[in-house]
C-alpha cells in the first residue's frame, strides 16, 4: 500500500455520512480492480505459496505443509474481520496501534471512499489478503516438526499481536508512517516481519531430526512460484489503490526486478554450485518479489531492475552460505529469502525512491535521511516482531506442546497430523 494509505486513513476508513453517500460516485473501473487485486492475492496464498511450500518439503509431509497454509488464510480471515483490522486502521492510539474495538467485524464500515472511488469495505477485503498471506509464509520455517494445533494457536495469537500493529507503523498513521517511511506493499510490514518471525519460531523448534532436505516434487515448487510471480500483481500493483498510473510503475518495476533477481541467483548458484537449479530459479524468483515490494511504486525501472539483482545475489548467499554456517533450521528458507530480501528492498528503496514516480525521494535524488528513515522501520519491525513471536511460540508450547514427537517426526507429519497421505499405493 501506498504511503498515502496510511496518511489518508482516517478519511478512508471512517463511516461515510448519508450525504456523502449521494454525492460520492462509485468509481467502476478503480473497484473492479481493487476486486481482481484482492482475488490475485488470495490466489497467491491459496494455491500459490502452499504449493510452492509443499513441492519443497519432504514427500511425507506435504499434506500437512499445504495445511498449514489454508488454515493461516481461514484463520486470519475471521481474525482480521473481528478485531486485526480495527487494530491495524482505526483511530491512532500512541502511534502504536489503532483503536481495538473501533470496526469489530467491521462494523460501521459503510459507503464509498472519497478518495479512491470504490467500496470502503473493499478496502477490508483486500488487506485482509496481505495479513493471511503474511501470516502463512511464516509456516515455511517450521514445517515438518510442529504440531498442527499449535500451528493453529500460533497463527490466532499472532495475526492480533503482531501484524496489525506493524500494519498501523506504517500504513495507518503510525510512527513508521509519520516519520516518511517507504513500504509501498509491505517490505517491512509483510516480508521482514514474517521472515523474522520465521527464524525466531525455528530457533525455539530447534533443528529437525532429518535436516538435510529434498524437495519432493520440483514441478510442483515451480509451479507455485509461478503462481506467486502472477499473483504478486495484485500484491503490489493493488496497492496503488486505483487503476493509474502508478498500478502501471509498479506492475512493470515487478516484471523487471523479479526477472534481474532470477538471473543474479541463477548466475552466483551457476558459478558456485555448477548448475543452475530449477528450485534456485524459483527461489530467484521470490526473492525478487519480494525486494521490489517495498519500492514498487517509488522508484524508476532501473532502479528495480538493480533492487532484483541484487536480491537475488544475497539472498543466494543467505540461503546456500550464510544458513549452514549459523547452524539454523530454517526449512524453506523463509528468513534468508523474504527476511534479507526484505530488508535488501526496504533499505534500496530510500536510495532509489524517484520523486518523478510518487513524490518521495531517496539518496540518489539529493535525500539521503530517506536511508535512515528505511533502517529505522527495519530494525523496529525486527526487535518488535522478534520478541512477540518468542512470546506467542511459548503461549502455544504451553497450550498444546510445540513440537511433534521424534516417532511422528521421522514417519511424517501427514498421517501423524491428519491421518493420511498424498502417495497412496
Amino acid at each position: 500500500m501506498r504511503r498515502a494509505l496510511g496518511v489518508l486513513a482516517p478519511a478512508l476508513l471512517l463511516p461515510i455520512p448519508a450525504l456523502a453517500e449521494e454525492t460520492v460516485k462509485l468509481d467502476t473501473g478503480n473497484t473492479a480492480w481493487m476486486l481482481m487485486a484482492s482475488a490475485l492475492v488470495v490466489f497467491m496464498t491459496v494455491p500459490g505459496l502452499a504449493l510452492f511450500y509443499g513441492g519443497l518439503d519432504k514427500s511425507k509431509s506435504i499434506l500437512n505443509t499445504i495445511a498449514m497454509s489454508f488454515v493461516a488464510f481461514s484463520v486470519v480471515s475471521i481474525t482480521w474481520l473481528a478485531i486485526g483490522y480495527s487494530i491495524a486502521y482505526g483511530d491512532d492510539v500512541g502511534k502504536f496501534m489503532g483503536n481495538p474495538f473501533q470496526y469489530l467485524f467491521a462494523q460501521g464500515i459503510s459507503g464509498i471512499n472519497a478518495d479512491t472511488g470504490y467500496p470502503a469495505l473493499l478496502d477490508v477485503m483486500f488487506q485482509l489478503t496481505f495479513a493471511a498471506i503474511t501470516t502463512a509464509l511464516v509456516s515455511g520455517s517450521l514445517v515438518g516438526r510442529m504440531k498442527f494445533s499449535a500451528w493453529i494457536i500460533f497463527c490466532i495469537l499472532w495475526s492480533i499481536i503482531v501484524y496489525p500493529p506493524i500494519a498501523h507503523w506504517v500504513w495507518g498513521g503510525g510512527f513508521l508512517s509519520e516519520d516518511g517511511a517507504l513500504d509501498f506493499a509491505g517490505g517491512t510490514v509483510v516480508h521482514i516481519n514474517a521472515g523474522i518471525a520465521g527464524l525466531v519460531g525455528a530457533l525455539i523448534l530447534g533443528k529437525r531430526k532429518e535436516p538435510v532436505l529434498i524437495p519432493n516434487n520440483v514441478p510442483l515448487v515451480a509451479l507455485g512460484a509461478g503462481i506467486l510471480w502472477f499473483g504478486w500483481f495484485g500484491f503490489n500493483a493493488g496497492s496503488a489503490l486505483a487503476a493509474d498510473g502508478i498500478a502501471v510503475y509498479a506492475m512493470l518495476n515487478t516484471t523487471v526486478a523479479t526477472s534481474s533477481a532470477v538471473l543474479g541467483w541463477l548466475f552466483i548458484e551457476w558459478i558456485t554450485a555448477g548448475k543452475p537449479t530449477v528450485v534456485g530459479i524459483s527461489s530467484g524468483i521470490i526473492a525478487g518479489l519480494v525486494a521490489i515490494t517495498p519500492a514498487a511504486g517509488f522508484v524508476n525501472p532501473v532502479g528495480a531492475i538493480f533492487i532484483g539483482a541484487v536480491a537475488g545475489v544475497l539472498a543466494y548467499f543467505a540461503v546456500a552460505k550464510l544458513k549452514p554456517v549459523l547452524g539454523y533450521d530454517d526449512a524453506l528458507d523463509v528468513f534468508g529469502i523474504h527476511g534479507v530480501a526484505g530488508i535488501v528492498g526496504a533499505i534500496l528503496t530510500g536510495v532509489f525512491a524517484d520523486p518523478a514516480v510518487n513524490e518521495s525521494a531517496g539518496l540518489l535524488y539529493g535525500n539521503p535521511g530517506q536511508v535512515f528513515i528505511q533502517i529505522k522501520g527495519v530494525v523496529a519491525t525486527i526487535i518488535y516482531s522478534g520478541a512477540l513471536t518468542a512470546v506467542i511460540v511459548f503461549i502455544a508450547k504451553a497450550l498444546t506442546g510445540l513440537r511433534v514427537k521424534e516417532e511422528e517426526e521421522v514417519e511424517g507429519l501427514d498421517g501423524t497430523q491428519h491421518g493420511e497421505s498424498a502417495y497412496n499405493p
